[in-house]
């Protein structure tokens, strides 16, 4: 997700047009997905799967909305992820996850049903907040408009949804690959549409860079919202946002150290909230002993 993130901010900045680059980024995965399901009869056969859960209204026809969500996500990221740095952009996203990891898995939106709230969620739910305020106050310090921080916290927020109700197309078509097309329809015309009216009014992108790997970043979201609507289901949205962190920051950091942004450095507060909200994923998985009261024998 960090690549990602890079990938489509770079091409928005080289496009001057974040709203055509993250129609480019929906647009390709969706080809591909197409590809993937023309192979595939498990993948055909899923719509079957999904068309009867919504007869049975045991799914909801909003839920097959996801890919808005993830629209959002990438058309912030090819708006604000150059501006910001991908470990700041990271961070923020982190933030959205966290809150809305909570709520959904405490009303039960995702397809593992409730998951209740405990001492070791709430803690490392906190942590990562934590971890946003000590992050983002340095990058506002130095200049950033509090809009740019906004987007990708409210993209996150989005995040949490889009996964649980992914997760809940993917249980009714038995298949992540048909879950993961429907995302990107979704997500694609409401971006194609974004795209169109944007060029209209502020016409059109500069011209298009010729390297190949600034139009991958659609292939990298195929795969994640694949894995996240599997996983989901187990591991219930809260968790499955924590675990992603780990992965997310990790690389984030590495990128904005080895390929930095010009004009952008990673400061002492983006690193201690990156390392914060690390720990909050371990806090948050309850599996420590030593961050218990007590000892269980065996332990």
């Amino acid at each position: 997700m960090s690549v990602q993130s890079r990938i489509n901010g770079e091409l928005g900045r080289r496009l001057d047009d974040g709203f055509t680059a993250a129609a480019i980024s929906f647009g390709t995965g969706l080809v591909l997905l197409a590809v993937a399901l023309a192979i595939s009869p498990r993948g055909r056969a899923g719509f079957g799967g999904v068309g009867r859960a919504l007869r049975e209204r045991t799914l909801s026809w909003w839920m097959l909305l996801g890919g808005l969500a993830g629209a959002f996500l990438v058309l912030s990221q090819g708006l604000t992820a150059a501006l910001l740095g991908v470990a700041l952009f990271t961070v923020a996203i982190v933030a959205g996850q966290t809150v809305s990891g909570l709520v959904i898995d405490l009303i039960g939106l995702g397809p593992g049903g409730r998951h209740p709230i405990t001492g070791p969620r709430v803690v490392g739910a906190s942590l990562a907040l934590a971890a946003v305020t000590i992050a983002v106050s340095a990058q506002l310090t130095a200049g950033v408009e509090i809009w740019w921080v906004l987007m990708p916290l409210i993209a996150g927020l989005g995040t949490g949804w889009q996964q649980a109700v992914n997760g809940r197309v993917r249980v009714a078509a038995s298949s992540a690959l048909t879950s993961t097309f429907l995302n990107f329809v979704s997500g694609t015309v409401v971006l194609v549409i974004a795209a169109v009216v944007h060029v209209a009014v502020a016409g059109p992108p500069e011209a298009f860079p010729a390297e190949p790997w600034l139009y991958v970043g659609g292939a990298l979201g195929c795969v994640f919202i694949a894995g996240t609507a599997v996983i989901v289901r187990r591991t219930g949205v809260l968790l499955l946002s924590l675990a992603t962190i780990a992965g997310q920051l990790a690389s984030a950091l590495a990128l904005d150290l080895l390929l930095p942004v010009p004009g952008r450095h990673v400061d002492a507060a983006t690193t201690v909230g990156t390392l914060l909200a690390f720990i909050a994923v371990v806090v948050a998985s309850g599996r420590p002993s030593f961050l218990r009261l007590g000892f269980r024998r065996g332990s």
